[in-house]
Formats: structure tokens, C-alpha cells, sequence
């Protein structure tokens, strides 16, 4: 029953969260990109009960948000991790062995190109087209830091010490 109840919470929690911004953008239908972005910013991902809330409460169509979100690329409808790690794999990255990196990032974490979030919702994975410093190949971005000339040992230096500061503030609490 408690379970229930905390579940209930959070659900009652997330949907005041998506109702404000809603509000912050007038529930305006025309402003349907910035609000998909504000909330995604805020959970992480794009769920199908959000999406059919914010249709419902924007008056217009699931099909529509829903084509939205999966029409660009920078929306999730999977949950993502708390840290994000993008890993450039375009042509200057990929010719110096990012796929070293990737491989050293999947065999810490227990992930695949098939899965590629933590079960424990920690870290993510993304794999990307270009992050436009080819000049610092290989680079990675992890929760938004640029690291340039990365090599497996360093991805894996980050992930640690994420892990670290992670089991510290948990232990604070």
C-alpha cells in the first residue's frame, strides 16, 4: 500500500510540474516544441502518458504530439540517465578510435547498442554524429563538458568518479 502511495506522489507531482509549464507557455498549441523541450529538460525523456496529456490539455490531436516528438531527433521517448554521455563517432572522431571509447564506456556500465541506459537510470549513452570539435577527436560530452583527446581510460576515470561523488551524496543523505 505504501508503494502505492509513494507511486501516487510522484504521478501527482510530475503531472504539477507539466501542468506549470503548460501554464508558463499559456498552454499555447503553437509552442508545442518549447514545452516538449522544458519538460524533457526536467525528466529526462518524453513518456506516451505525457504525450497524450499535454495533447489533451493543448486540445490537439495525440498524433500530432506525438509526430513531433518523434520527428526530432532531440526528443527521447525512453527514459534517459541522470548523466548523459555523448560520444562523437563522426569521421575524425571515428578514424581516431572512438569506438575504443564506446566499447570501455559499454563493458563499465554492462550496456550494448542495444541498451544503452543503466537499469539503475544513472548513465546514458549516446552515440552522435558530430559535437562540431573535431579538432579535439576524440571527444565525448558528459552532462555537458567537453572532453577533448578522450581516450577509454579517461572515459572510465569519468564514470568513476561520477560513481564516487554518486555513493557520497547518497551516503550524506
Amino acid at each position: 500500500m505504501q508503494e502505492t502511495l509513494e507511486k501516487t506522489k510522484e504521478m501527482v507531482d510530475y503531472l504539477a510540474s507539466v501542468n506549470q509549464i503548460l501554464k508558463n507557455n499559456n498552454n499555447d498549441p503553437s509552442r508545442l516544441i518549447p514545452i516538449l523541450q522544458q519538460i524533457q529538460e526536467e525528466k529526462k525523456y518524453l513518456s506516451k502518458d505525457v504525450i497524450s496529456y499535454v495533447a489533451t490539455s493543448l486540445g490537439v490531436p495525440v498524433a500530432h504530439v506525438y509526430g513531433v516528438a518523434t520527428f526530432y531527433a532531440h526528443f527521447s521517448l525512453n527514459p534517459k540517465g541522470k548523466h548523459i554521455i555523448r560520444l562523437c563517432d563522426g569521421t575524425a572522431c571515428h578514424v581516431k578510435k572512438s569506438h575504443g571509447i564506446l566499447n570501455a564506456l559499454y563493458e563499465k556500465l554492462k550496456l550494448s547498442d542495444e541498451k544503452r541506459t543503466t537499469d539503475d537510470l544513472n548513465f546514458t549513452i549516446e552515440l552522435v554524429s558530430c559535437l562540431g570539435a573535431c579538432g579535439l577527436a576524440p571527444v565525448m560530452v558528459v552532462d555537458g563538458e567537453v572532453h577533448g583527446q578522450s581516450t577509454p581510460a579517461l572515459a572510465n576515470e569519468i564514470v568513476e568518479k561520477i560513481i564516487a561523488e554518486e555513493t557520497a551524496a547518497k551516503g550524506a543523505n
